[in-house]
């Protein structure tokens, strides 16, 4: 079999990037501070703990914690021994956790200590006594609370391990060999485990970091969470790909980015088109010095061909690549390409990245997509994935647009009702039955309206049950219970009845 360009396995990027860089900075966290050398040893040794807790090739082992050096280690360390990464959102939920744990079977979960308020150690012992297949927890801090063990416990185990037995399951590893689980709702609506393979994963951001133009010694500001494919494969793999050095963020804001921008002279910094519009917009622009930006990577959004232009005369930035793609596709189908023009880039998500095809379905004009980078199906979920990829082999997204003359593809709308809110697929199905919950609710609908910071957030239209009254802040207050925050409306309107087809069913284009 001939074997695609930058099609590899993660280990073997970690051990090349550790030959070809080793005395480079890989990952700035803080103080922490870690070359390519450093890098491959510590995953080597998160990867003998994890042959020491009784992890074998298959097994699924799953991260719940935001951006940090420890992540990056312990999931590098996992799939080099064979296991298949499953990356949590922190901002999802205990039970929302609990039942991708137990749909995956997860054996092995790691969680940061508190972040941002919330008890992730805690949080994770409360839901274990619903997850058979969970037999090892472990905590990103030195200090535990049974049955969670402390990282120096979860560590120890590892030193007994021969080294060679690392190095014998990273070297069983084919291209072909699956590498991630990332839980998305998909293109049917029901949480679901999206299968891909180390090959799949090295080759497409290999193609996207050519792309981009990232390069050894740029210095990558990595704000998109590692549990989104933007950051743990756009950001982690991309840049052992390549060479640069990870920068983190768990969490941020202006302030946070700017001084992060100076202090390390980031070269390159993907994210949503919102965070560059926060950035623009901030009241001390003038104050910082961006000046050391040089790439930027955006989608998931429309985005004015003024933003552009002011991400390139405002920020520096001289190259700006807008893409799509979707967790099914391995995180990405098109791209613009570095001298497009500005109304190219804004105006359409570029064309499709090589070994991929896309088209338009004639009757809806869905977007689909074949090639290498779809999907190997959604995990023991053959009637789902039968929904999601024809006999042809064509991925249904659920998302539709149009392709000009050039092949260049713009989004125009989607099948289904998801809103991105903020970087984040929200569906309305989830939020609306959560809705139905509190008392009083009989009906509701939620659709995604436009933000000036986020994108889009959710607006929910409610029914009351006759002689009730709903209190849109209480309903809102309920749905942060139960819901990460990025799920929740940020509005409601209670309404005395629905715009209905003649079928009954809710027109949300009208609600819209």
């Amino acid at each position: 079999m001939t074997v695609q360009l930058g099609t590899t396995t993660i280990p073997e990027l970690v051990a090349r990037a550790a030959a070809d860089h080793g005395e480079r900075e890989a990952v700035v966290d803080g103080e922490q501070r870690l070359t390519f050398a450093d890098l491959a040893a510590r995953v080597k040794q998160a990867g003998r703990a994890m042959i020491a807790w009784g992890v074998a090739p298959g097994d699924r082992v799953a991260i719940w914690a935001p951006n940090s050096a420890e992540w990056i280690v312990t999931a590098l360390g996992a799939v080099s021994v064979g296991a298949i990464l499953v990356p949590l959102n922190t901002r999802l939920k205990a039970a929302e956790v609990g039942h991708i744990l137990e749909k995956s079977r997860t054996k092995l979960v790691a969680v940061s200590g508190e972040f941002l308020g919330v008890d992730y150690v805690g949080q994770l012992a409360s839901i274990r006594d619903g997850l058979p297949d969970l037999e090892v927890m472990t905590a990103f801090t030195d200090g535990g609370l049974p049955p969670v063990v402390s990282r120096r416990q979860f560590r120890a185990p590892g030193m007994k391990v021969p080294a060679a037995l690392f190095d014998e399951a990273a070297a069983a590893l084919t291209p072909e060999s699956p590498g991630d689980l990332f839980f998305t709702s998909g293109t049917t609506g029901t949480p679901k485990g999206v299968q891909t393979t180390h090959g799949q994963t090295t080759r497409a951001f290999h193609q996207w970091s050519e792309i981009v133009g990232l390069r050894a010694g740029d210095r990558y500001l990595i704000a998109n969470p590692f549990s989104h494919t933007f950051g743990y494969k756009a950001g982690i793999v991309a840049c052992l790909t390549r060479g640069a050095t990870m920068v983190p963020l768990a969490s941020f804001d202006a302030e946070a980015l700017f001084a992060t921008i100076e202090r390390e002279q980031i070269t390159v910094f993907p994210a949503a088109p919102a965070v560059y519009q926060m950035l623009l917009a901030h009241p001390d622009l003038a104050k910082h010095d961006p000046s050391s930006l040089r790439a930027a990577a955006t989608g998931a959004a429309v985005i004015p061909v003024e933003l552009i232009e002011r991400m390139r005369d405002t920020l520096g930035l001289s190259t700006v690549i807008t893409a799509y793609g979707l967790t099914e596709a391995t995180g990405v189908v098109t791209m613009s390409r570095d001298g497009d023009d500005p109304e190219v880039v804004a105006r359409t998500s570029g064309r499709a990245i090589d070994g991929v095809e896309v088209r338009t379905a004639e009757d809806t004009g869905e977007i689909l997509v074949r090639g290498y980078n779809v999907m190997h199906g959604y995990f023991e979920d053959e009637a789902a994935t039968a929904e999601t990829i024809d006999a042809d082999g064509w991925l249904h997204t659920g998302d539709v647009g149009e392709l000009d003359a050039a092949g260049n593809l713009r989004i125009t709308d989607r099948i289904k009702d998801m809103f991105i809110c903020g970087g984040f697929n929200a569906y309305p199905a989830e939020i609306e039955q959560v809705l139905l919950t509190f008392p009083g609710v009989q009906e509701a609908a939620v659709v995604g309206v436009p933000d000036a910071r986020l994108g889009e957030v959710g607006k929910a239209f409610v029914i009351a049950v006759p002689g009730q009254r709903i209190e849109p802040d209480a309903l809102i207050a309920h749905a942060e219970e139960r819901l990460a925050n990025y799920k929740v409306p940020r509005h409601v309107e209670v309404v005395e009845a629905f715009p209905r087809s003649s079928l009954g069913k809710v027109l949300k284009r009208e609600l819209r």
